[in-house]
């Protein structure tokens, strides 16, 4: 493990875990599911073997002390003394970040061979719960392109792929919304089933800094979490840094680069737990490389690596530094956090009863109340869905009820916050209020390590509302169906389809597919069907399955836009981009139809014979321009040459000819900027060139009003939050008769919506989408990402509606 060169491949790792369970009576192997493209996910199981056989008995302590609501102080303090620390290890979610999953199966064999009495109080006093990858699939993609180009210049080259097929290094953002199997796998099946006390998650980080960090982290921390889970996170981080200068390794760094603010990359801190999380520097996937101490950072977040500090005591002397480094750093941290946990097991296990405690006595707010009625209802069956499957507990009002300042109505939904994790119900629901830091006071903003909001409501477009007080006489009851009514179809000729209901996508491209006549209206996109012939059953069919009602229409059919599947070309190049592979999940989630469209294919011209729309993911203007350059250095290694280069010259022109004859182009966030740049459209950025500490908005939920008569916007709400990061805002310029058009339009003043905003006043009045006619077609400009993290469905429909912006 660890050899220089070397990469180990899934199925090799799936054999050793099943012969070690196979000859040790201290490792118990189960497949938990199929990953995205169908590999095995594991989990291994490892105790000694008295507490391997009574696996249940210790499942059901673990939700007995969850619930202070069922088990009292002293039943706790029984099963304190009765319980194991339940520490879940989590391995090479980054699949470029090959090191965890080597230092999983060597830790493993060191454990359960040598016998030492830290690994017999392991044994003893703890359940260790060991995902070797969280991302499988990407333990294949990435040896397979290592092992390509062994002994070549391009020996640890960049990938030409996600290493996750949809979401790239994304799959760590994606705790709270459940997207992917992999997380759902591991929520549903190890979270969720056994409530971990400690997850230490491993990763890798940049070379030229500190070898390791471990916690404590950087400010903000999520108020919604604990404090006495940030102490332990504290204690236990130490205790790892302390092990790893006793053990005389250098370069050691806490309290630097990550804070704790956002859900997205952890999901235990809102459930009782506490996620430790170890970054080490890395090496081009196994091959060593040399560092002088000279190029060392000298300004990384929060330490200088070439100064000792408080937080940076021993600096690493820079030299050599090989797979086998991290290996050998990442062994001392699995033993001493697992160690740690088992000699402060019966602590752990209190700990964990209080902080239970402390959640079911939170105070205010008491609740929050979900409408039934919503602008749309299928948002909000996702919302309490994605609640629900974070272990959240959802009431239904059974009887209307008038308060002061409140109506009650019966069918609505209440979320109470007093709960076991109201916590992670809390921070979903609210809007967040994320701190001003800075550099130095007065000086540039303090770049926060993710985003800055995660409000759900405000993503989804769901009305959400905190109820500060408890209602008395409230009557209210679980269980049952959550989301709208079931669907229908009238007794009517002709039905309609609301755009408005996300779920309505869904069943117009499956209309579409079973070649049923569908129209739209073109004031307002309302979708119309006759309810006759083969139609018929295949209509009742969708009511049911997506909740949808088709609902009884005068319409004249024929005085209507008849709709044929839109063509759709998604763009990607040899640079892998994680917004592209978000949009080939939402597109496949709403069962759109579309094809891949390629450097080469874009640059030959012709598009408008193959595509109608054609779609440029949120990335770099460079990216898409240039791509990977010929003999440009990469982490240390160039590109091959067969995968460099991007859209150029002839790629923009022929993107301007597709446009001027009739096609649409989706520029998505900063890919608007290159729109803007190389297909000269009468619009500008006027955020360009505006320095941080004049204008910064790192990822947020902004206000802006919507033009629903606009066609991109049918289905929308007048007033909508928006998903910014980074992105360009626009103002029209005119170039002879065209003039480009504003659909979505920030107000003049309270942008912000939820997270933080440096600079309001540069996006008051500006466009936060702009549609610009060229030619024929439309060249549609985001300052947003519309389908952010396959999460807003909110602005899913002003990419639905683009996907049919064109002239039949």
């Amino acid at each position: 493990m660890g050899a220089d060169r070397t990469l180990v491949e899934w199925r090799d790792v799936v054999s050793y875990f099943h012969q070690l369970a196979a000859e040790s009576d201290r490792v118990e192997v189960t497949e938990l599911g199929k990953t995205t493209e169908g590999r095995p996910f594991l989990l291994a199981t490892i105790a000694d073997p008295a507490t391997l056989r009574n696996l249940e008995r210790y499942r059901s302590l673990q939700k007995q002390l969850v619930d202070p609501r069922r088990t009292t102080p002293e039943q706790a303090e029984t099963l304190a003394a009765e319980g194991k620390a339940v520490v879940l290890i989590t391995c090479s979610i980054h699949s470029t970040e090959v090191a965890s999953t080597h230092s999983a199966i060597e830790f493993v064999h060191k454990l359960i061979t040598e016998d030492t009495p830290r690994h017999r109080a392991i044994l003893a006093d703890t359940i260790f719960l060991l995902i070797p990858s969280l991302n499988p699939d990407g333990v294949d993609k990435v040896a397979a392109w290592y092992k390509r180009y062994l002994g070549t210049p391009h020996e640890g080259a960049p990938m030409i792929e996600l290493y996750q097929k949809y979401t790239g290094h994304d799959n760590n953002r994606d705790w709270y919304m459940f997207t992917q199997a992999e997380t759902r796998l591991a929520v549903e099946k190890v979270h969720n089933v056994w409530h971990p006390q400690i997850v230490y998650d491993v990763h890798q980080m940049g070379s030229s800094g500190a070898r390791m960090f471990v916690p404590p982290w950087i400010d903000p921390i999520d108020p919604n979490i604990d404090p006495l889970i940030m102490q332990q996170v504290n204690l236990m981080g130490s205790a790892m840094a302390v092990d790893l200068t006793a053990a005389g390794k250098k370069g050691v760094v806490v309290n630097g680069i990550y804070d704790h603010f956002t859900p997205a990359r952890h999901y235990q801190s809102y459930h009782g737990g506490m996620r430790l999380l170890s970054e080490s520097a890395s090496v081009r996937y196994a091959t060593p490389i040399t560092t002088s101490f000279s190029a060392l950072q000298t300004e990384a977040r929060g330490y200088n690596a070439q100064q000792p500090s408080w937080n940076f005591l021993e600096p690493w002397p820079g030299g050599r530094w090989s797979l086998r480094d991290i290996v050998d750093y990442q062994l001392i941290t699995f033993e001493s956090c697992l160690y740690h946990a088992a000699i402060r097991r019966a602590d752990l296990l209190r700990n964990f009863y209080k902080i239970s405690a402390r959640a079911v006595s939170r105070g205010s707010p008491w609740a929050y109340l979900i409408p039934k009625a919503q602008h749309d209802p299928n948002a909000m069956t996702r919302l309490l869905e994605t609640l629900e499957f974070g272990l959240v507990e959802i009431e239904r009002v059974q009887e209307s009820l008038e308060t002061p300042g409140r109506t009650f109505r019966e069918g609505d939904y209440l979320v109470r916050l007093a709960q076991p994790f109201g916590s992670f119900a809390k921070t979903l629901l609210e809007r967040q209020d994320y701190p001003d830091l800075r550099l130095y006071p007065g000086g540039p903003p303090k770049r926060p390590y993710d985003v800055t909001a995660h409000t759900l409501p405000l993503l989804l477009g769901v009305e959400a509302v905190a109820v500060e007080e408890q209602a008395a006489d409230l009557k209210l009851a679980r269980g049952g169906k959550l989301g709208p009514l079931a669907g229908s179809v009238a007794e009517s000729l002709v039905l309609a389809l609301s755009p408005a209901w996300s779920n309505s996508w869904r069943a117009v491209n499956r209309l579409l597919k079973a070649r049923v006549p569908l129209y739209r209206d073109q004031r307002y996109g309302t979708f119309y069907v006759s309810n006759q012939g083969a139609a018929k059953p295949l209509l009742g069919k969708l009511a049911a399955e997506l909740d949808l009602p088709f609902t009884a229409s005068e319409a004249d059919l024929a005085a209507h836009r008849r709709l044929r599947t839109s063509r759709i070309g998604l763009y990607q190049g040899f640079v892998p981009i994680m917004d592209e592979g978000w949009t080939r999940w939402v597109l496949e989630q709403y069962e759109f139809p579309y094809r891949t469209v390629d450097n080469k294919r874009v640059r030959q011209g012709g598009l408008n014979g193959e595509f109608d729309v054609i779609i440029l993911p949120d990335t770099e203007p460079q990216t898409l321009h240039a791509g990977y350059v010929p003999g440009a250095l990469y982490g240390g290694a160039q590109a091959p040459l067969e995968y460099t280069g991007g859209l150029g010259a002839e790629g923009a022109e022929a993107l301007r000819s597709f446009l001027e004859n009739g096609g649409t182009v989706l520029a998505f966030n900063q890919a608007s900027d290159y729109a803007i740049e190389r297909l000269r459209p009468p619009a500008r950025d006027v955020l360009d060139n505006l320095s941080n500490d004049r204008f910064y908005g790192p990822g947020s939920l902004l206000n802006a009003r919507v033009d629903i008569s606009h066609p991109l916007c049918f289905g929308m709400s007048p007033q909508q939050a928006v998903w910014f990061e980074s992105g360009p805002a626009f103002e029209a310029a005119r170039q002879g008769n065209t003039a480009a058009r504003g659909v979505l339009t920030y107000p003049q003043n309270g942008v912000l919506a939820s997270g933080w905003l440096l600079g309001e006043q540069f996006l008051a009045g500006r466009s936060a989408v702009m549609d610009v006619p060229i030619g024929r077609g439309h060249l549609v400009l985001f300052g947003i990402r519309p389908q952010y993290r396959a999460q807003p469905n909110a602005t899913f429909k002003l990419v639905f509606n683009g996907l049919y912006y064109w002239e039949p």
